[in-house]
């Protein structure tokens, strides 16, 4: 895709920007009136993300651990839009992993692709299947926390340095491309873990997304020079 299109294509997703923002921020607003913040399981997802913070800020990086997630995800997003994979590379301070085939989600996919977060869901998922109700629930929510500040602590990590992922899509599209679907993702955690249901966060994001490029088409407009009246000739 051409750098120019990306752009362009940044420039209309500012609105979506905005109002997936708002939407979200409705959702939590839902969440917190119907559930106390100090619930045992807000606590536990909470307390997971908090306790991932510490260790970043105070301990050394799990830089491979990372690494991994990373090159994995390039080959999750490969395999489902059905490029072959070979050679996978993890070394202490990079790694690899050979496609057949790329496009912009395949790239971009380790920065808003939650790849251990993923892992443990599946997992509680198939004991579920084996198990009702699957064990230690606030176990699994504190580990969700956890996984999910790593998944986004490394990519804001990731976002501060040069990466060769983000300067072949163009920086503006991809950042904003993975803020959108990080937010997105944010957006589903609430809808299924609170009484904050998934009708109710399509119908803010519809909304919100008509509110939002309803006032750029208008903000727009009243920037754009008058074109002056037509007079009708004697």
């Amino acid at each position: 895709m051409n750098k120019i299109v990306r752009f362009v294509i940044a420039l209309l997703l500012l609105p979506l920007c905005v109002a997936v923002t708002r939407a979200t921020a409705d959702m939590v607003f839902i969440s917190s009136t119907a559930v106390s913040p100090f619930a045992p399981s807000a606590l536990a997802l909470a307390g997971g993300g908090v306790l991932w913070v510490v260790f970043y800020l105070f301990l050394p990086h799990p830089m491979r651990a990372y690494i991994v997630a990373h090159e994995l995800t390039h080959a999750v997003w490969g395999l489902i839009f059905g490029a072959r994979v070979s050679r996978l590379d993890i070394q202490p301070t990079g790694g690899s992993v050979h496609l057949t085939k790329t496009n912009t989600l395949i790239t971009l996919a380790p920065y808003f692709f939650p790849f251990y977060t993923l892992i443990l869901v599946a997992i509680r998922l198939l004991l579920g299947l084996f198990m009702e109700p699957a064990p230690y629930h606030l176990l699994w929510l504190f580990l969700i926390g956890l996984s999910w500040s790593f998944h986004l602590t490394f990519t804001l990590n990731s976002l501060l340095i040069h990466q060769p992922d983000i300067a072949a899509c163009g920086r503006l599209f991809s950042y904003i491309l993975i803020y959108l679907l990080n937010l997105a993702g944010v957006g589903l955690w609430i809808v299924c873990t609170t009484p904050a249901n998934p009708a109710a966060y399509a119908d803010a994001l519809t909304a919100r997304t008509r509110r939002a490029y309803t006032l750029t088409v208008r903000q727009a407009s009243r920037l754009l020079p008058n074109r002056p009246a037509r007079t009708a000739l004697p």
